[in-house]
């Protein structure tokens, strides 16, 4: 359980913060910006489900804002060698699975396409499109920690799958793909 009783510490103030373990590290560090990234993505999900009510699956979509609060909690705590299993939350694969039904569920009632698709159409897909971009940013922050330090497999394999899950869901929002907005290759050289 989470108790916060204040919300400035001004122990920050000098450019470090606190992991999960209690450990303190710089705040550009590429675990603090991992997990920065994947906030961002949570912030812009719920203006995915604000702006857009009627978005196909918003309830998933609070459920996925749960789960990138895993995924944020999983990076901020180091793994360390011989961890007692269930001492840090990590992300299981039976996140990312749901994720994957989800996908073909939604691909199912979908044309396969032919060029690929530009942000746009419908406000949702927007919005949808814009998420997907900012969780494949994520899941590159992700990758950079994974470098330098051990991480938990299944948190960049959810953000991998959340990816797609964004681009499926973003072709829904577009009326079931009728309304993409397909890419010209070509179409303003003159």
């Amino acid at each position: 359980m989470v108790f916060l009783s204040r919300i400035y510490t001004k122990s920050g103030d000098g450019g470090e913060t606190g992991l999960g373990d209690g450990s303190r590290v710089p705040k550009d560090a590429a675990r603090v910006a991992a997990y920065g990234e994947v906030d961002e993505l949570n912030s812009v999900l719920g203006l995915v489900v604000t702006h857009c009510p009627d978005c196909p699956e918003a309830v998933l979509l609070r459920d996925i804002q749960n789960d990138l609060f895993d995924v944020g909690a999983d990076l901020c705590v180091p793994r360390s060698e011989g961890e007692e299993m269930g001492k840090a939350l990590r992300v299981v694969a039976a996140q990312y699975e749901r994720l994957e039904k989800v996908i073909d569920r939604l691909n199912e009632g979908l044309q396969p396409l032919r060029s690929f698709i530009l942000p746009g159409g419908s406000p949702a897909a927007a919005w949808l499109h814009l998420a997907r971009t900012v969780c494949r940013r994520a899941e590159r922050a992700v990758v950079t920690l994974a470098r330098e330090e051990q991480i938990n497999a299944h948190a960049l394999i959810y953000l991998n799958r959340l990816s797609d899950f964004l681009f499926v869901l973003a072709r829904v929002a577009n009326d079931g793909g009728k309304n993409d907005v397909l890419w010209v290759p070509g179409a303003n050289r003159g």
